[in-house]
């Protein structure tokens, strides 16, 4: 701009330098520098304003283009404090020393099926619970531990055996699981001695959020570890589009990348150790603010107050967001084309530039900060 006008267009040397001048002004990229940060800054404070806190933009951004999200049951979609409403022993022990062992086992677990039961025994009969002398943590399957010599199995039918589970059962676990219910089963030596049903309470805002993200156009799936016929009712009460039963925590993370195949950009809302690896593993990971620790950690975006409608209200500000950016970019660009090709012509001054350029940035910014309200 200096130079070649004055050879090519016979400008005087004092033209082409003001000209340069107000070129390195008009054309300096602050407006289109200034579209992105404040525009996300202020998303990120309304977000944390309304209990949801972003780990950065980059999450915030992607949660524009999520087409599917997928959730945890126990802690998610249900308030995970589960309750035992039925109990069936073996004829051949009583009802308190089967569970008196069942409580004393699972008191070693943080699960919250777990925790369930040992609060019920400790209600019910009040006992002293006894300190397994040896116990095993199988995931996603139960706990098998050594009472007195004996051997423990405490868990989900496949643990302690398909044909056994359902000899012992004599199809009343198939009515309790279409109640909703959660099946535990405990196993002593190779003989199943007793089994408990647990209903967990779905959430009073679990309809409300999952309706709010249809209307949004996203595809809802449930990933939970019971059986078919418990997360059929589960899915019936909650009306989510899809679930999948029976899910280890290793199979979370394989059904989340399955999800990503078909939908592009999924996310996955959960609160437990279990979830942390499909929380990473989603496009964008939810966590619930009363999870855990590790679940907290992995997650992009944590729920403050444990409010599944907010989910909704994060994807709407994300899309907002992703608006007044456009908005801030092709402005931006468009002041800066036309404050370039008056210049060239001749038709602008340097301090109408500083104007045009110092005014862009501030309406740039200023659009941004609608994001606060």
């Amino acid at each position: 701009m200096m130079f070649l006008p004055h050879f090519l267009l016979g400008w005087s040397w004092t033209d082409t330098f003001y000209r340069a001048m107000v070129l390195l002004v008009v054309a300096s990229p602050c407006a289109l520098v200034a579209s992105i940060m404040p525009a996300s800054l202020a998303a990120i404070s309304n977000g944390a304003r309304q209990g949801i806190l972003f780990k950065g933009g980059v999450h915030l951004e992607r949660l524009s283009t999520i087409k599917a999200i997928a959730f945890d049951k126990t802690g998610t979609l249900t308030k995970g404090k589960p309750e035992v409403i039925h109990v069936k022993t073996a004829n051949n022990m009583k009802e308190e020393e089967i569970l008196l062992h069942m409580a004393s086992i699972e008191n070693q677990s943080n699960h919250p099926l777990a925790q369930s039961i040992v609060r019920y025994v400790k209600r019910k009969h009040g006992v002293e619970l006894i300190e397994p002398e040896r116990l095993e943590d199988v995931s996603g399957c139960g706990v098998q531990a050594s009472i007195g010599g004996a051997k423990w199995k405490i868990g989900k039918r496949n643990f302690v055996g398909e044909e056994k589970a359902t000899s012992f059962s004599d199809g009343v676990d198939i009515l309790w699981a279409k109640e909703g219910a959660t099946i535990v089963y405990a196993m002593k030596e190779d003989e199943i001695v007793g089994m408990l049903a647990l209903k967990d309470v779905v959430r009073e805002d679990t309809m409300r959020a999952l309706q709010t993200l249809k209307d949004e156009g996203i595809y809802t799936i449930m990933i939970t570890g019971d059986s078919a016929e418990t997360a059929q009712a589960i899915a019936n009460e909650t009306h989510v589009d899809e679930f999948i039963s029976e899910c280890l925590p290793e199979e979370k993370v394989t059904e989340v990348k399955k999800l990503l195949q078909k939908y592009g950009s999924v996310a996955m809302v959960g609160d437990g150790i279990n979830d942390a690896p499909a929380l990473a593993t989603a496009s964008v990971g939810i966590a619930m603010g009363e999870g855990t620790d590790v679940a907290l950690e992995t997650a992009d975006i944590v729920l403050m107050k444990n409010d599944l409608p907010r989910i909704a209200e994060a994807i709407r500000l994300s899309k907002k967001m992703r608006r007044i950016v456009k908005q801030n970019i092709a402005f931006s660009l468009a002041v800066i084309t036309l404050l370039v090709i008056s210049n060239f012509l001749q038709l602008i001054d340097l301090p109408f530039g500083v104007i045009g350029h110092e005014g862009s940035t501030i309406l740039v910014i200023l659009n941004g900060l609608r994001l606060l309200r």
